[in-house]
């Protein structure tokens, strides 16, 4: 009689005969499927239920890598480098669909990120796994089925950026079909036209139509792009509410794999606020153009006398204003003025106040007088915090003496030859337009000299800033005129706006300036 151990070494040697046995007919029963496995273009791995692969079709050994190894179900995340979806977690090996599947589990649709030595650059799998059983029910293993998904992952994520770029796009962009059907619209369609998804789908594009459009326009339209050719154009059209908006449109066909059209992909940009900025700023060129020609073309000459005259705007528009006006033949009045602002709106009220002062000078005997009815016009046509700030001088060329009223003006500068500061030509009054009550004050007079300049400026010229803060003043437009004295007229007139870019450096000019040289010759 046998003893224990030896039976029991008898057992074990039964049982391990009895798995060889098993496996053998598993794999012969594998293998007679071989020819049948080896033509399906999915991978395919038989495992036992100890979990000894039996069976890898062609498919299988390309997609993963890597052929059969004899590893087993613990060691299977390593030797074929299994990863979660993030492609950073060895995926657990008691959760592989195969290793659930030998427990009799069944795993559908599982991603399983591969990477590895023999493929650096990964790939995504799809595996389903089965177990096996035989017609008894017996479970003798697990069956995994799988696919290189990679392709199909990277158009996935491709269309998802593309639909989420189309879904935050600010341009209306929409699909129709052949005959010109929405079937599909944008957030930004709606946000543009006003008409939300649900209303537009099934409509077509005519509910944009503005009138502003004739027949020839659609047909030829319509003809490009049955023709299969891009369209580009722009289109005047309606949003819901009734208002008139431009779209920058492209209309691209779609065409099928035979070459035929199926549909229409449109993108519309609005254009409104940009067509109104170029209306705009055309208008407002030609305001400036106009501008431009009410300033004098030149200054008047008179024996003895040099004179020049220069204005320069902040904007595309000029608030401040310059002008010479002869009145009879020895007299010369200079106007200097700044309209409160700049731009527009200044620029229209500069020009009314030059047309008024142009008749007031006509008619009335002095530059008080003239002021004088000039502010009383002006205090019945502005608008309430508009004002114009002016120095009006009469210049008796016979007499060389000058005669002014400055209604809160920056004041004018007197200089002579050697530099000297001779006279400051003060305020006399308020602006003009402000106070119709109060006047303007009195005249007063001065007397020129051989080789004196005056120079009339706005506070566009005092009241420039530097980098750091501080204003040109006074003093500083001293210097500068006294750094020309000797030059003519036009030369000290260049000279001082060259010298208040030069203060503002990299500032640049905020404010409109203007700004009158009159220089006596020397004896």
């Amino acid at each position: 009689m046998p003893t224990v151990r030896q039976q029991a070494g008898a057992d074990s040697t039964a049982r391990t005969g009895g798995a060889r046995i098993r496996r053998a007919v598993l794999r012969a029963r594998a293998r007679a499927l071989e020819p049948i496995l080896q033509t399906i273009s999915d991978g395919i791995v038989v495992a036992d239920r100890q979990g000894v692969f039996l069976f890898f079709n062609e498919a299988a050994e390309r997609i993963l890598g890597r052929g059969l190894l004899e590893v087993t179900p613990a060691q299977w995340t390593e030797a074929y480098g299994l990863f979660r979806s993030d492609r950073v977690t060895p995926f657990p090996a008691p959760e592989l669909p195969l290793v659930c599947a030998i427990r009799g589990e069944v795993r559908r649709d599982v991603e399983i990120f591969v990477r590895h030595a023999d493929r650096p650059d990964g790939a995504v799998i799809s595996v389903t796994a089965m177990p096996w059983r035989d017609p008894s029910g017996d479970l003798l293993g697990g069956v995994a089925v799988f696919r290189d998904v990679t392709a199909h992952r990277h158009a996935d994520a491709a269309v998802r950026r593309l639909s989420n770029a189309v879904e935050q796009a600010a341009d209306a962009i929409y699909i129709t079909d052949r005959d010109g059907l929405i079937e599909y619209v944008n957030p930004g369609f709606e946000q543009i036209t006003g008409y939300t998804r649900d209303e537009a789908i099934g409509q077509t594009p005519r509910l944009l139509r503005s009138g502003h459009h004739d027949a020839g326009h659609y047909q030829d339209l319509w003809k490009t792009l049955l023709d299969g050719r891009v369209f580009h154009g722009t289109m005047v059209n309606r949003r819901r509410n009734g208002e008139i908006y431009y779209a920058e449109m492209t209309i691209t066909p779609i065409l099928d794999p035979a070459g035929a059209v199926t549909h229409f992909v449109a993108v519309g940009k609005d254009m409104t606020d940009r067509r109104v900025r170029q209306e705009q700023e055309m208008e407002l060129a030609l305001a400036r153009s106009v501008q431009q020609g009410l300033f004098p073309a030149r200054a008047p000459r008179f024996r003895g006398f040099d004179i020049a005259g220069v204005a320069h705007p902040a904007a595309t528009m000029c608030g401040d204003y310059y002008d010479f006006v002869v009145v009879g033949d020895h007299r010369l009045c200079m106007a200097i003025g700044d309209v409160s602002g700049h731009g527009l709106g200044p620029a229209l009220l500069m020009a009314e106040t030059r047309a008024y002062l142009r008749a007031y000078l006509s008619t009335l005997p002095g530059v008080a007088e003239v002021l004088r009815a000039l502010n009383r016009t002006l205090a019945a046509d502005l608008e309430d915090g508009r004002f114009v700030s002016m120095l009006l001088a009469g210049l008796d060329v016979r007499g060389r003496t000058l005669t002014y009223a400055n209604a809160g003006h920056p004041p004018g500068l007197v200089l002579a030859s050697d530099g000297r500061l001779r006279a400051t030509l003060e305020s006399t009054g308020t602006p003009l337009g402000s106070f119709p009550e109060l006047g303007v004050g009195d005249a007063r007079p001065v007397a020129l000299e051989p080789g004196d300049v005056v120079v009339l400026m706005t506070d566009g010229i005092t009241e420039s800033s530097a980098p750091d803060g501080s204003l040109l003043g006074t003093e500083g437009v001293l210097r500068t005129v006294r750094s020309r004295l000797g030059g003519t007229a036009r030369e000290v007139l260049d000279g001082l706006v060259e010298g208040v870019r030069e203060f503002a450096r990299d500032r640049g000019q905020d404010d409109d300036l203007a700004a009158i040289v009159c220089r006596v010759d020397p004896a």
